[in-house]
Order: C-alpha cells, then structure tokens, then sequence
C-alpha cells in the first residue's frame, strides 16, 4: 500500500527548510563533481519559487519538497527531495506516481534533469522514463503523457 502522503503549497517560510534539504541530498554529488558550493547556493537561491514548490507531507509531518513547472508540452520536475529517514519507503515513488497522473491527466509528458551519479535515475527508469539527451553531468529525461497507464503498476 503506497504511503498516506500529501502535498502543501511552499511558502517564503519553507525556504530554510527546502534549501537545508536539498543541499543535504546534493552534498556528496557537489563534492564528487567538485562542483563550486557558492555558484550551488547562488543558483538555488535564484531557482527557488514557491509558487512552484509544494512541500510533501507524511501524516501531517513534512518530509519533503518537489518543485515542478509548466514548459511547452511537458510538466517539468525541477526538484524533488525526500528527508533520509523517509527514503526507501515508497515516498519518491508515490510522489512521482501523482506528478505523472497530473501531467498526464492534462496532456502532458513529464521531462526532468537528474545528475548521472544520482541514485534517483534508478527510480525514474523504473517509471517509465528514457533519456532524451545529456551533458556532462545530467541526463534529461522525458516520460510521454500516453505512459500513463504504465505506471499504475510501477514498483
């Protein structure tokens, strides 16, 4: 049974609380890409609109934040962040289960960028995504709105 989670729109109050998640999960990419720490805390501080943001709750608790916008013909997932103790449990999965069925129920793929050394890429193959292209560090992903139905049985 997937987890009882739920989703509330970000304020300027989550800020604090999504920045020390993410930069909690990015650590040790940041570090084995020797990516510059100030150029990340800059981009993530002009990156972050919680219009965009919704933080995920788990029975009233947050643990964690997604950040998704509206690009062309897709839904784009900019962010998705899960504290640790809740990792492994079903959440990211639940959480990308609902940003699929959204896209899909208005006609729209689901594209995203996830770090080539991020353990996530395992999650986002098992969903149905395929990469459409890649950089030096990220692949870019695209899961097509008519996988939908696909993804109803994703484990």
């Amino acid at each position: 049974m997937p987890p009882q989670i739920d989703f509330r729109q970000a304020g300027l109050q989550d800020f604090r609380y999504c920045e020390t998640l993410y930069f909690a999960g990015m650590e040790q990419i940041i570090r084995q890409l020797n990516l510059d720490l100030g150029a990340q805390i800059t981009s993530f501080q002009q990156q972050w609109e919680p219009a965009q943001v919704q933080i995920i709750t788990l029975t009233g608790r947050d643990v964690g934040w997604l950040q998704t916008m509206t690009a062309k013909d897709a839904l784009f997932l900019a962010q998705l962040f899960v504290e640790p103790p809740v990792q492994r449990q079903g959440v990211g999965t639940e959480v990308m289960r609902r940003v699929i069925g959204e896209a899909s129920r208005n006609g729209r793929a689901v594209e995203l960028a996830v770090v080539k050394i991020n353990p996530a890429l395992r999650l986002y193959e098992r969903l149905g995504f395929h990469v459409t292209h890649e950089d030096e560090h990220k692949f870019y992903m695209r899961r097509e709105a008519d996988d939908a139905t696909r993804c109803l049985r994703c484990e």
